[in-house]
């Protein structure tokens, strides 16, 4: 009788870590395009990301930490309030604000390097996810500002998603009349494409 009292009692704490484990936080640091500038509610980057993880299966919570106008400064400054203990993953998105005000991409890289250190030092993976400078900053600009992505995701060997916008940029039928932000049917294409690396990192940091 006492054996198999013993035998209860370790089952019941073996089965307490996987109870208390919960669902996995996903945290999407970001500006406007994570922020869901211009959409109604639940049709957003995180909330559309959240719902399409949830469909494949995954018992995960996507949290909104986008902030409209933020650069890759604002998010530095606020990543250690944006980013709890306890976050399973960060999606990065951060950069576009940069290159529309014409920041040195020295600056933004410089940024961007500090917030995937300081993910790094507390065990938290990354998916960096990159923009392209506009056009109309130059040729000049765009050489130095585009490499940035690749190169820090290659330094800190984080996931790379190489265009936020990939799909949906330059399309009017995608896009808010601001022709920048996109719109619900925008937000669908990036969820398409992005959704399986996030995926296959959530399957990579499972316990």
């Amino acid at each position: 009788m006492r054996q198999f009292c013993a035998l209860v009692m370790l089952l019941a704490v073996l089965a307490v870590p996987a109870m208390a484990a919960g669902p996995a936080t996903i945290v999407a640091l970001g500006d406007s395009l994570t922020a869901g500038y211009g959409l109604g509610a639940g049709d957003g980057f995180t909330d559309r990301l959240e719902a399409r993880l949830k469909a494949d299966g995954h018992d995960v919570s996507v949290v909104n930490a986008g902030v409209s106008g933020d650069t890759s400064k604002g998010g530095l400054a606020r990543l250690d309030w944006s980013v709890p203990d306890g976050t399973s993953l960060v999606i990065v998105e951060l950069g576009a604000n940069d290159a529309l005000r014409g920041i040195a991409p020295a600056e933004t890289r410089a940024n961007l390097d500090a917030i995937l250190t300081r993910l790094k030092e507390r065990n938290i993976p990354v998916l960096l996810a990159g923009m392209i400078a506009p056009p109309n900053m130059g040729e000049d600009y765009g050489r130095e500002f585009n490499p940035i992505y690749a190169e820090l995701a290659a330094k800190h060997d984080v996931t790379l998603y190489p265009f936020f916008l990939d799909g949906v940029a330059g399309d009017p039928a995608l896009n808010q009349a601001d022709g920048m932000h996109p719109n619900a049917k925008g937000v669908e294409i990036i969820i398409d494409r992005m959704t399986p690396q996030v995926g296959q990192l959530l399957f990579a940091i499972k316990p």
